[in-house]
């Protein structure tokens, strides 16, 4: 019997074809959403769990757990401070469209509708030159020297960002921050957000994999795996290392900045301490080895929360934040127990568990 024609493509080009099918799901759930079958709404396929919202926020956090497994899984460099490079894009977005108008700053361009993405590729490029300036010191440091230095990083963006009222808004946040367009179509209500916030996604994904297979993934792992023998073997640890921190912060400033034209205001409470925790608790879920287990960790690590705080109290008649946390926890701890190296290596490991041992070809039957 002949092979289907996708699944040949899926063994040859498995990386293209992950990404064909994951567009092609994503594009089928949103239409769903626009067309809304028979009255279906693409949330009534979740039983409301898994909403528009929840999707456009999945598909947000995406982009910056790819940057953070190309410096963590491949890289190996421990960073706890990622959420600081996700508020600079949040900010530069915020700052430069609020406050060029309200001042009557650069007229003529501010009010134009290319000015918010030029906002946003202003922030990618003024994220990854201060990754730049601030890796060249910090990547010196190793193991937990380097997690605290980056941790501490994350703290001192984060203050700064409630500081300086009249230009981050201070604790309060800027609101006001406007919805992108292309010419007179706004990419908004939040079902032409969704196709917009996964399309970046998706770029940002195809992005990766070509960097993890090409000569800088090789010395990215390299590096990783042993990182005075790839000194020894003519690698420049230092230039790749830092390669690595300003793609994964240009990834999270471009994430920064769809969250701020998304929410339409900018705070600092939601890239905290917590923020960075819940991006590496994302990444190793999904599996830090894989760019595949960033859409995988942050998707399980959404439903397992909107599940639980949708069921606790239907199933366990329970209501309160601490039980929901503790329950959430619980299911963390077991994820990690039977899952170590995260859910994409042990999905590989059950499908090559399960596959039939390879026939000679004159053995295969026709």
């Amino acid at each position: 019997m002949k092979k289907a024609p996708f699944r040949n493509l899926l063994r040859a080009h498995p990386n293209l074809a992950g990404v064909a099918v994951l567009a092609a799901v994503l594009a089928v759930l949103g239409a769903v959403d626009l067309i809304r079958p028979f009255g279906v709404r693409f949330s009534d396929l979740s039983g409301r769990v898994v909403t528009m919202d929840t999707m456009i926020r999945i598909g947000i956090l995406t982009i910056v757990v790819v940057g953070l497994n190309l410096l963590m899984g491949y890289a190996g460099q421990v960073s706890l401070g990622q959420a600081g490079f996700y508020a600079l894009g949040a900010y530069a977005s915020g700052i430069l469209t609020t406050l060029a108008p309200r001042h009557g700053l650069l007229t003529g361009i501010a009010d134009t509708w290319w000015w918010p993405w030029l906002a946003a590729a202003a922030g990618m490029l003024l994220t990854g030159a201060f990754a730049y300036l601030v890796g060249k010191p910090i990547l010196r440091l190793k193991g937990n020297y380097l997690a605290m230095a980056t941790l501490g990083l994350g703290f001192i963006i984060n203050i700064f960002s409630g500081q300086f009222s009249e230009i981050t808004g201070g604790y309060d946040g800027l609101t006001g921050v406007p919805r992108l367009r292309i010419g007179d179509f706004a990419l908004w209500p939040a079902q032409r957000y969704y196709f917009l916030v996964w399309g970046a996604a998706i770029a940002v994904i195809v992005v990766a994999l070509n960097i993890v297979h090409s000569r800088v993934g090789r010395a990215l792992r390299a590096i990783h795996a042993n990182e005075t023998a790839a000194e020894t073997s003519g690698v420049d640890t230092e230039r790749y290392k830092i390669q690595a921190l300003v793609i994964s912060a240009m990834f999270a400033s471009l994430a920064g900045s769809l969250y701020a034209h998304f929410q339409s205001a900018v705070s600092p409470s939601p890239f905290g301490f917590k923020a960075s925790v819940e991006l590496v608790t994302m990444a190793a879920v999904g599996g830090l080895s894989s760019i595949w287990g960033a859409p995988l960790g942050v998707a399980a690590m959404f439903l397992v929360g909107n599940l639980i705080q949708s069921q606790m109290e239907s199933v366990f008649h329970i209501r309160g934040g601490e039980y929901e946390l503790i329950l959430y926890g619980l299911v963390l701890v077991l994820i990690m127990i039977f899952m170590p190296q995260g859910m994409i290596t042990s999905l590989r490991a059950a499908r090559a568990f399960g596959r039939r041992p390879a026939q000679p070809d004159g053995e295969r039957t026709a």
